[in-house]
């Protein structure tokens, strides 16, 4: 969200404005809500907020979200296809299997799946 200033031509105060823009599904364009947060002060520069804007309570929190979890340790290994169908295939039972029935050629069978 973006704060936009726009002046009155006619009066010459500077308003300023909080901008959401969104995407227009119809119309294949975009386009933006503007809501009033006040006026801007021309000595200070500070925004004075509207009776409107000012009567928005916060959002109260009112469920105790969990803060992050620090770790400990951090490790990013990569492995190919080959070495996950083989873990795979030994937490199943597979490679065992053809071990027993082809012991010379089970590796080159798994190779293959």
């Amino acid at each position: 969200m973006a704060v936009i200033f726009q002046t009155n031509k006619k009066t010459g105060i500077t308003y300023a404005y909080q901008n959401e823009p969104f995407w227009d599904k119809e119309k294949q364009q975009s386009r933006a809500k503007r809501t009033l947060i006040g006026k801007v002060d021309p000595v200070t520069g500070e925004i004075i907020p509207t009776r409107s804007y000012k009567k928005k309570p916060a959002p109260a929190s009112s469920e105790v979200k969990p803060g992050p979890i620090p770790m400990t340790q951090v490790r990013r290994i990569f492995y190919g296809a080959g070495y996950l169908l083989d873990q795979i295939g030994k937490q199943t039972g597979v490679y065992a299997d053809l071990k027993a029935i082809f012991p010379e050629h089970y590796k080159q069978i798994l190779s293959i799946a």
